[in-house]
């Protein structure tokens, strides 16, 4: 590679799954791409990937989450129109309720069967793969059925 050339590597984000009043929460964002999505974000250069889902959930949410787990990392180079990120989504928790903030311009509680319908990024199979998840199909079988 000539010295001249950058080198060009996806953006590492976090996105959480925050289970409260038997539902979902998840943020209608205020800026492009435009739709409901899973709080989350950037992870911000020395910070770790917890602490990066912990802020974006608090600056998006107003919510202290409890993380449980880290469910899975989602690397599909077209998941963001916007440029070639690479997520990891956390299952966390948390009492309470939700307020709107920062990227959100509203907020709610959704389950299963009440999704909005305008889900951006693959915040829809994230969902899709968290319900099965919850339902007792094991993320060997979700992720690695060939196995």
């Amino acid at each position: 590679m000539p010295s001249d050339d950058k080198p060009r590597n996806p953006y590492p984000t976090v996105d959480i799954l925050i289970e409260v009043d038997g539902g979902i929460v998840l943020i209608e964002r205020k800026n492009e791409p435009r739709g409901w999505a899973l709080p989350g974000g950037f992870v911000d250069y020395g910070e770790s990937l917890e602490d990066a889902a912990r802020r974006e959930a608090r600056e998006e949410t107003d919510l202290d989450v409890r993380l449980v787990e880290q469910f899975h990392a989602y690397s599909d180079p077209l998941r963001d129109p916007r440029h070639h990120t690479i997520t990891v989504v956390y299952i966390g928790q948390a009492a309470g309720r939700p307020r709107a903030g920062d990227d959100a311009g509203n907020l709610g509680v959704f389950t299963e069967d009440r999704l909005p319908r305008t889900l951006v990024f693959d915040h829809g199979r994230i969902l899709s793969d968290y319900f099965r998840y919850r339902k007792g199909v094991s993320k060997r079988e979700i992720f690695h059925p060939d196995t």
